[in-house]
């Protein structure tokens, strides 16, 4: 992977991380263009992963104090209840995760039919959250912190954008743009930390030298250096977009994007 492609791809995962268009997709896109694949796309998908977490804390640092706060108050409190609404979306996505993760690898390697497909399913769901005018709920119930992280599970499929689903789900339901988009840039950050410690597991037991096979250092740090500054970036213009409720355009360039990701390979 040279220097330059590191950069384009790190730059689309801390955007696309966000933003309601699937990293995943569009990694599996890029990736593809690239002709990156195996260990090589694996040690940077890691990367750049956990490049996006460690935007989320720098954008939300106040929000994760508060929590940390009144959680060791040891009191029933708001920062308490908002971790225990978290720990139950994180259970859906952990069952996928601990007992599925082989199936979702195999989908990963399955080619660009599913990428495509699941962008398009992205585009419905946020197409419909924008029109549906659901009674408004002041708090994120329990109940509603498992379907959501449902919807979460859902997207470990790669086009099935996480932030999307997460956010739709939740406007479906009811709850209010202000809360929805930081709970779910909040509840994110322990499943990618899961899954980036699982697959650091597995490139340990493939050896250092074949885990960095054709990923020199230099591409490997411009990868995660753009990660971070774009993640920085979208996770706080997201925030901004789910509040003024303009997740319209996104489907749209969901289903362009989905649509052409279908019909380009047997065209070209």
């Amino acid at each position: 992977m040279e220097w330059f492609e590191a950069l384009i791809l790190g730059i689309v995962q801390g955007l696309t991380e966000y933003l309601p268009v699937s990293s995943s997709g569009h990694l599996a896109i890029g990736a593809n263009l690239f002709g990156l694949n195996g260990e090589e796309n694996l040690t940077f998908t890691v990367a750049v992963h956990i490049a996006t977490v460690l935007s989320t804390i720098v954008i939300l640092w106040r929000e994760i104090v508060w929590l940390f706060t009144d959680l060791f108050k040891f009191r029933w409190n708001e920062g308490t209840k908002y971790v225990v609404n978290i720990l139950i979306s994180m259970i859906p996505v952990g069952i996928v995760g601990l007992c599925f993760k082989d199936k979702v690898e195999a989908i990963f390697g399955s080619g660009l039919l599913v990428v495509g497909i699941c962008l398009l399913v992205t585009a419905t769901l946020l197409a419909f959250s924008y029109w549906a005018k659901p009674r408004q709920r002041e708090n994120i119930s329990p109940l509603h912190a498992f379907i959501i992280g449902l919807a979460q599970a859902l997207a470990v499929l790669p086009g099935l954008s996480r932030s999307g689903s997460t956010i739709a789900t939740g406007l479906l339901l009811g709850n209010k743009k202000e809360r929805l988009a930081q709970f779910s840039f909040l509840m994110v950050i322990p499943p990618i930390l899961g899954e980036a410690l699982l697959d650091v597991k597995d490139m340990a037991e493939m050896g250092v030298s074949q885990a960095m096979a054709g990923l020199p250092p230099l591409s490997l740090l411009v990868g995660f250096l753009a990660a971070f500054v774009s993640g920085c970036i979208a996770c706080k213009w997201m925030i901004n977009i789910v509040k003024r409720g303009k997740l319209i355009w996104f489907a749209l360039y969901c289903a362009v994007v989905g649509t052409l990701t279908i019909v380009l390979p047997y065209v070209l």
